[in-house]
């Protein structure tokens, strides 16, 4: 039997569960932009932008598929027409074939994404994110007859459920008595049709992400030996601890501003970074956020970092950071973000790999900053 070709929607399937799409900002627009999620899928192009240069290499390998960062289509669009370069990307996107998909602030947010890269990057241990998130978390309660608790505990296990922060396999168990009467056209695995019964049941609780539902629910029932599954899920308004914007962490050895700055400089191979602070301070806890970070500076001094280093620094935001005498290290958007394109594809190579999915994953090479030092 010949294999069904990997369509654009499985290709969103898997960056989705990497990347959920509810970890995104409100205000983001992720997944996919242009495209038909049927369309056969092959090659896919990693860049941070949606440009002329990624839309010329796309094909000239061949590709169907550009993952980028940057939304190309951010802001809801009044017209759509070849004059602007938003519609004349568009335009010859769909005319060539060639599908868009966007990975922004979920990339930004999920565990393994642009924070924990940039934070590797500059050689941060022990880090956390700076602003957890939600993630829509949800508490799973089903009931199962004595001695099957562990299979069906398993089979959810698998599915990813019963993760909390770096933990995984939780769960809370209780014994008590369940109580039903079969239908006459049942076909109970415990007790008699017609005759109501009490078991001796225990309820398994535990948690999970809104992403590994379905399979969870699933691999729950075909694990469970009832013909009827008695269960609950509540949503739960808890903070994930493993998801959020920006990381925390703290260098191997404590060092000065100064040279942190030029670690920074040298570690994303930037031509130049700004620095606000005093730069024989000492600095050893560090904050980090990608792109246009600076908002989170309350949070990072209110968790004692020394120093935040992010993009898009302006005026008041470096003044603040210089009140509360903290440092402040801008290495530039682009600076900061570049290196999801290396670090994006070799994550979708291993997820692909790993379903056996026949994708060839391309880095697009040359993107530069739009700024120059001049």
């Amino acid at each position: 039997m010949k294999e069904r070709p990997i369509r654009l929607q499985d290709l969103l399937g898997l960056l989705h569960h990497l990347y959920p799409p509810v970890l995104a900002e409100s205000w983001d627009n992720v997944g996919l932009q242009v495209g038909d999620p049927v369309a056969p899928v092959s090659r896919v192009l990693v860049c941070l932008d949606a440009s002329e240069q990624a839309l010329d290499e796309a094909l000239r390998l061949g590709v169907q598929v550009i993952l980028c960062h940057h939304p190309l289509i951010f802001q809801p669009l009044k017209r759509l027409s070849p004059v602007d370069e938003t519609g004349r990307l568009l335009f010859r996107a769909v005319r060539e074939g060639v599908a868009i998909v966007s990975a922004h602030t979920n990339l930004d947010c999920a565990a393994n994404g642009i924070n924990d890269w940039l934070a590797a990057a500059l050689g941060l241990e022990k880090t956390a994110p700076l602003q957890t998130g939600g993630g829509d978390l949800l508490k799973l309660v089903v009931f199962v007859p004595g001695g099957y608790e562990d299979r069906v505990a398993a089979a959810l296990f698998e599915a990813g459920a019963g993760a909390i922060g770096h933990y995984d396999s939780c769960s809370f168990r209780t014994d008590g008595v369940g109580t039903f009467r079969p239908g006459e056209t049942c076909n109970p695995f415990i007790g008699q049709a017609g005759s109501l019964e009490r078991v001796r049941e225990t309820r398994l609780e535990t948690v999970l992400t809104r992403e590994v539902q379905g399979r969870a629910i699933q691999r729950m029932l075909k694990a469970h030996p009832y013909e009827e599954v008695a269960y609950d899920l509540i949503p739960l308004a808890n903070q994930r601890s493993d998801v959020g914007l920006g990381r925390i962490g703290c260098l191997a050895q404590a060092t000065t501003l100064g040279s942190f700055a030029n670690l920074v400089k040298q570690a994303l191979g930037v031509p130049q970074v700004r620095v606000v602070g005093d730069l024989d301070q000492k600095v050893s806890k560090i904050a980090v956020c990608g792109g246009s970070g600076a908002s989170l500076l309350g949070e990072a001094d209110r968790q004692g970092a020394d120093v935040l280093v992010t993009g898009d620094v302006k005026y008041h935001e470096a003044f603040s950071a210089r009140s509360r005498k903290m440092g402040l290290i801008d290495a530039g958007h682009f600076g900061t973000e570049h290196i999801m394109v290396k670090h994006l594809a070799e994550v979708l190579r291993q997820a692909a790999a790993a379903r056996r999915l026949e994708l060839q994953i391309e880095e697009l090479q040359g993107e530069k900053d739009p700024f120059l030092t001049v």
